[in-house]
């Protein structure tokens, strides 16, 4: 069933009486007076500095560090050692499992976030990636929004509840991992949960990355929630030819073999398919558009549209990805001498299956555009997950919390096009919804170069992220 008030129209949103008080974050920032915060943003801030300046790339870092940290936190909260655990599979790959307990009346929360973050350049940075370094209201480092801003909220949040000494009616159970970053490697953290504590992991559903909202000349404007991704499958195109002297070409050539399949995948599109997500998505985003565009978006939303208006809206890389399957080369390597004819080809190809298809289709139809000179090595196989349903009570939650901080603001489910520790719960039963509260505009977000959040923002997720929870445990 729809939640009723995920419906309405983005004017209406300003009438919304606020029924939850907010503790007002942070004003103006241009460098952090840790005298003004409130004792609980101080102890987020704490959180969340140590944990940037904690090294938790795959190189030279270690979760098992960042995990420990965490530990300590949240036994300074309160919360009994025996309720805490950390598991180190992997050398420098730790992940904490920690509870908070409730009367037990309703099945319990799960947070999930990763510790581990992208490599970063230090010659590259502007300044220390590694160090949470303020300038012009922001903070930059590497991991500032991705995911140590939400991991830290996640930990302050359950701190707070502990300290207003507030018993939910669900445990909480927050889960932070390794190696997120680096997909499904055997050391990734939530994977490796799931395949051997998979009791621990239990719940009724669960918050994640994967959402968040977005500025528009330096306002809120959307904020989205994450109800599904897509299915990532990588495929090697080879080819093999026994070379020569370039001097004395011939027709069977390693590189044109290869070239000519890499032309055929571009010039294949899969059909458009847009699932529940996508449509409720364009349903609601049509309200923030308007013309031609506004008409299309609800053309497709209501199962209505003709190829003219598939055309149309994917001729925008973010809808084409939203409404169909995808496949591109990302990678090639070729020849071994500029005098020599190629011995091998290969070409990388990268495939991101909407959630409700079936991967065995795509994988025939790269066999086929492929053809018959070209061998085709699928290097990664799909891992399917189950979109989260529309849940009243979730929706319903994000939504009021979303208009005591921000009226006005619509929110907008949304599918992922990249990957998520989410599908490794959801194949457990665990709907997960991707929330942040963050609010970001910046090209130098996540994974970029001087990473940063505007410091405004970062406090106000935090309070978003402690609203929402206090919402869904009860």
């Amino acid at each position: 069933m729809k939640h009723p008030k995920l419906w309405r129209s983005a004017s209406t949103w300003s009438a919304r009486i606020l029924t939850v008080a907010l503790v007002s974050p942070a004003p103006a920032w241009a460098q952090v007076d840790v005298q003004s915060l409130t004792p609980d943003q101080r102890w987020f801030y704490k959180v969340y500095k140590e944990l940037v300046e904690t090294n938790t790339t795959h190189s030279v870092g270690s979760t098992t560090v960042a995990a420990k940290q965490l530990a300590a936190h949240l036994r300074e909260a309160g919360l009994p050692s025996s309720d805490i655990q950390i598991f180190e599979p992997f050398e420098r790959k730790g992940n904490i499992v920690a509870r908070f307990k409730g009367d037990g009346s309703k099945r319990p929360l799960l947070l999930l976030g990763h510790l581990d973050v992208v490599e970063a350049k230090a010659e590259d940075w502007k300044l220390n990636p590694f160090k949470l370094n303020e300038e012009g209201g922001y903070f930059t480092a590497r991991g500032a929004i991705d995911d140590k801003a939400k991991v830290a909220a996640y930990v302050s949040a359950v701190a707070q509840l502990k300290r207003e000494g507030i018993v939910p009616k669900r445990d909480i159970v927050m889960v932070f991992t390794a190696d997120e970053e680096r997909l499904d490697v055997p050391s990734n953290g939530a994977k490796w949960l799931a395949a051997n504590h998979p009791g621990l992991l239990q719940a009724e559903f669960g918050l994640n990355e994967g959402g968040g909202g977005l500025l528009k000349n330096g306002k809120p404007y959307v904020n989205r929630i994450q109800l599904a991704e897509k299915v990532s499958v990588t495929y090697e195109y080879s080819v093999s030819n026994k070379g020569g002297h370039s001097a004395w070409p011939r027709s069977d050539n390693a590189i044109y073999e290869l070239t000519d399949a890499l032309n055929r995948v571009a010039s294949y599109r899969f059909p458009a398919n847009p699932g529940e997500a996508v449509k409720v998505f364009l349903r609601r985003s049509a309200a923030l558009e308007s013309g031609q565009q506004a008409q299309d978006m609800l053309a497709v939303a209501q199962g209505q549209a003709d190829d003219a208006v598939i055309e149309r809206l994917t001729k925008d890389v973010l809808y084409n990805a939203q409404l169909r399957t995808t496949c591109v080369a990302t990678m090639v390597n070729a020849g071994h001498a500029e005098n020599a004819l190629a011995q091998s080809a290969k070409s990388t190809i990268n495939c991101r299956v909407l959630p409700h298809e079936d991967p065995s289709v795509v994988d025939a139809k790269l066999r086929e555009l492929a053809g018959s000179n070209v061998t085709v090595t699928m290097v990664n196989p799909p891992l399917k997950s189950p979109p989260s349903p529309m849940r009243d009570d979730v929706l319903g939650a994000v939504e009021d919390v979303t208009q005591q901080m921000w009226p006005g603001v619509p929110v907008i489910p949304t599918m992922s096009n990249g990957a998520t520790d989410s599908r490794y719960l959801r194949n457990l039963g665990v709907p997960i919804y991707g929330v942040t509260g963050l609010f970001t505009d910046s090209p130098n977000g996540t994974h970029g170069l001087n990473e940063r959040i505007e410091i405004k923002r970062l406090f106000e997720g935090r309070e978003f992220i402690y609203q929402l929870i206090k919402r869904l445990a009860n």
